[in-house]
């Protein structure tokens, strides 16, 4: 058993052994098992240790095809899952839009205020002045009772079919650099155009998620897949290591968030 470990990082260790007591959990009750709302990287580990094993299969899910988190439904083989057995609920914030706009964080903020932990609820989605979260829906009653204010501003908030859900398209904007090495600093730093001890500075302070962990480590190894989040710089993805040079540096392909 312990050689899946060799796999994944060892800050991802606790989540692998959640996941290796799921599928057992499936194997032995022959029954599906949903999880919460997962980041990308959480859904790729699932997909690595479910893989193609006999017996079980696992679908995700998130309210709509191009959401970013996800519920994982993992389920034998005789089971087949429908929409409505990932129990999602969608919700849209009504506000006086003409006089204030919210971005996300802001509605991230109100909803953990109320206590609930981030992988109770899903993509938040903000277009043309409407807002609307994904949410588990066994948490509808509550935050219908509860969510009354996103900062200062009044809200109200109404149950939306799926089907409803706003339209948010991601556009990544493709970047390729060479680095000295694939150290987070130096991936960053190429990234974002920003000097190598700027980035260092932003490591320090705690202003950088990788995989939507805070990383404080500038000597931590990017891989490729991995996102990126750097405060007050926005998104970014390694979609490819493409090999070192003559040079002995690396070449990477990476995407930033538009």
């Amino acid at each position: 058993m312990d050689s899946i470990y060799q796999h994944f990082r060892p800050d991802e260790k606790e989540f692998v052994d959640k996941v290796i007591a799921w599928r057992q959990y499936v194997e032995d009750a022959y029954a599906p098992k949903l999880t919460d709302f997962l980041d990308p990287r959480m859904q790729q580990i699932v997909e690595m240790i479910i893989g193609t094993q006999s017996g079980i299969r696992v679908q995700a899910y998130g309210g709509r095809p191009e959401s970013e988190r996800k519920r994982m439904l993992l389920f034998p083989d005789y089971f087949s899952p429908e929409t409505q057995d990932f129990q999602i609920a969608l919700f849209e914030v009504e506000y006086p839009s003409k006089f204030v706009s919210f971005e996300h964080k802001h509605v991230l903020g109100s909803l953990m205020s109320l206590g609930l932990k981030r992988e109770k609820f899903g993509d938040i989605l903000i277009r043309g002045g409407r807002t609307q979260f994904f949410i588990a829906a066994e948490y509808t009653d509550f935050i219908q009772m509860e969510f009354r204010q996103i900062g200062k501003t009044t809200v109200r908030i109404v149950k939306k079919t799926l089907e409803e859900a706003i339209s948010v398209e991601e556009e990544w904007q493709e970047k390729k650099a060479t680095v000295s090495s694939l150290r987070l600093d130096a991936v960053l730093s190429a990234i974002y155009n920003i000097s190598r001890q700027k980035t260092q500075m932003l490591i320090g302070r705690g202003l950088i998620k990788v995989n939507w962990k805070t990383v404080e480590d500038p000597a931590f190894q990017c891989r490729e897949g991995d996102y990126f989040s750097v405060r007050g710089y926005g998104r970014s993805r390694m979609f490819r290591v493409e090999g070192k040079t003559k040079k002995e540096k690396w070449r990477i392909v990476a995407g930033i968030l538009k």
